[in-house]
């Protein structure tokens, strides 16, 4: 049966529709960027705790899948454990006190975090990680983007960041951090699950995204294979400075 909907609410769901679209090909093609370019763009007509609601089984899946797919399950936990360790704890602690904030706070959060998202992918496109360092910034890192989870679902721009900055091949590189996304995005749907800002309509609407995603990741990884190291990196680079002046302008 065909839902009673009127013209404006046909026209937000295929806007959400192309917009989980966009950002599914983005991933599907560089191994990240979906909530990047979905949170922007959708809270630009919706509230910002709907579209962190809506990005959850996209996220989700998205990651598992390509978690899978890389291989990298326990050669990534054992490198970066302890980033992931403190993105969790953070991400729990931060949702819960945004618990009482009103909407018009948490669009301004949100506004934060992408300046602050926009600011370090503007200054750390090309910082370098020594080995002897890896340690203690991971864990620095693991925090910081568990506190911008907790409130945007933005752990992109961050966790990108140190990965650029170890230096890993693009197999390596979209491996690892499907998985740090995974085991980020795990404690923060639980947790809006357990505070009841996750509940089954914002469920079922999530779970509707999926069908664009899977869509946009196919399409994706039709062009990710066809990539030479370099070009990655180059078409990377490109995604991070593209996606920086939308949050910038928004």
């Amino acid at each position: 049966m065909i839902p009673d909907l009127d013209m404006s609410q046909w026209l937000l769901m295929a806007f959400g529709a192309a917009v989980f679209l966009l950002g599914a090909f983005v991933k599907g093609t560089l191994g990240v960027g979906m909530p990047l370019v979905v949170a922007p763009l959708l809270s630009l007509v919706i509230p910002a705790s709907t579209t962190i609601a809506l990005l959850g089984m996209p996220v989700l899946v998205s990651n598992s899948m390509q978690s899978i797919e890389g291989g990298l399950l326990r050669y990534s936990l054992k490198r970066f454990g302890w980033l992931i360790l403190m993105q969790t704890v953070a991400t729990i602690l931060t949702v819960k006190m945004t618990l009482n904030l009103s909407p018009g706070m948490l669009n301004s959060l949100l506004a934060i975090s992408v300046l602050a998202a926009t600011v370090l992918m503007a200054f750390t496109l090309n910082l370098r990680i020594a080995p002897q360092h890896e340690k203690w910034s991971g864990i620095l890192v693991g925090a910081a983007s568990g506190l911008m989870s907790g409130v945007s679902s933005l752990t992109g721009p961050l966790i990108i960041a140190y990965l650029m900055a170890l230096k890993l091949n693009r197999d390596m590189f979209v491996g690892s951090i499907s998985i740090i996304y995974l085991f980020a995005a795990l404690p923060l749907y639980l947790s809006l699950w357990w505070f009841d800002r996750f509940g089954w309509n914002e469920f079922v609407l999530s779970s509707l995204a999926l069908i664009p995603m899977v869509l946009g990741l196919k399409l994706g990884r039709l062009l990710r294979h066809r990539l030479s190291e370099t070009l990655f990196r180059r078409i990377l680079l490109g995604f991070l400075t593209t996606i920086s002046l939308i949050l910038l302008f928004k």
